[in-house]
């Protein structure tokens, strides 16, 4: 690995364990075992380290918020979908713990994670579209624009959430919450199959 990747790795594990403000480069080129001035050859700061964490975490995220237009799925591949969007917060949590001072600090990130929020909600309203349109869903526009936020702000923050509780963040309980928040929208029998899912979720 180069070690333009090994800052890369090594500054997100810090970032995610410690909190991004409580880390200085100097503790990630101590961490790796490489001098400043070599860390700084890579990055000139640490803002240049979070920036690039972003664009990571946006490159391995824009696939899953782009699905195929033309592909029928069924119930189970819906919350796939959700498993691993919430799988790459939580390698990324570090941007949501203290995101409004993180995004305060830094306007560049705030423009980068304002712009990857509107492609969640894009991806998230397309997906409620298609249950519509196939007959499972039974919500009205409005109700489901609501739907689309209480999703997106389940996402960002729950694992914080449960990190404030004092336990580690499970993507499991994310996934089963945001289940939970859909059902009630749904058909009965499509009801009934997202809340055996649900429990699977929560009893893995």
């Amino acid at each position: 690995m180069k070690t333009r990747d090994r800052i890369l790795e090594c500054a997100l594990d810090l970032f995610n364990r410690q909190g991004e403000p409580n880390v200085s480069t100097l503790e990630i080129a101590t961490e790796m075992g490489i001098s400043p001035g070599n860390l700084y050859y890579h990055f000139h700061g640490k803002e240049p380290i979070i920036m690039a964490l972003f664009e990571r975490f946006h490159a391995d995220l824009t696939p899953l918020l782009d699905p195929p237009g033309d592909v029928e799925l069924d119930a189970e591949d819906y919350w796939l979908f959700l498993h691993l969007i919430v799988e790459r917060l939580a390698q990324y949590r570090f941007l949501f713990q203290d995101l409004s001072n993180l995004a305060g600090r830094l306007p560049k990130l705030a423009r980068g994670i304002r712009q990857w929020l509107n492609l969640l909600k894009r991806a998230l309203a397309t997906l409620l579209a298609r249950l519509k349109a196939f007959g499972q869903l039974q919500s009205q526009t409005q109700a489901l624009g609501q739907l689309v936020e209480q999703i997106t702000l389940t996402l960002l923050f729950s694992l914080d959430y449960q990190r404030i509780l004092g336990v580690d963040g499970e993507v499991r309980l994310v996934v089963y919450q945001v289940m939970m928040l859909v059902a009630p929208h749904l058909e009965p029998e499509s009801r009934h199959a997202a809340e055996r899912i649900a429990q699977r979720y929560l009893e893995a």
